[in-house]
């Protein structure tokens, strides 16, 4: 992280805080999604991302380790998007986190 100090850098340094969730399992699927994809969604996509990660652990681990899904729609295919994320790129510099 830099010092920029625009709005889009300080909301992109807050989500990357609140991806960091404590949880290995789950810092390991969010926080390289936030760093590849965030930039790329549409705005609607990246309030969707916001309202997620706002979601208990408990909620969070469940849907990502495909237990579960989401009752929200949008909730669902932000899951789904991070998931796919996941199983089809190379994850191995995040594995210190």
């Amino acid at each position: 992280m830099n010092d920029d100090t625009s709005p889009a850098a300080v909301l992109r340094k807050r989500l990357y805080w609140h991806s960091r969730r404590g949880m290995w399992e789950l810092d390991l699927l969010l926080i390289p999604f936030l760093e590849a994809r965030f930039e790329s969604l549409s705005h609607e996509q990246q309030l969707t991302y916001q309202r997620l990660i706002e979601e208990e652990d408990q909620d969070l681990f469940v849907w990502l380790m495909h237990r579960e899904w989401p009752e929200d729609p949008e909730l669902r295919q932000m899951v789904q998007m991070i998931v796919e994320h996941a199983e089809t790129t190379d994850n191995a510099a995040y594995r210190t986190l």
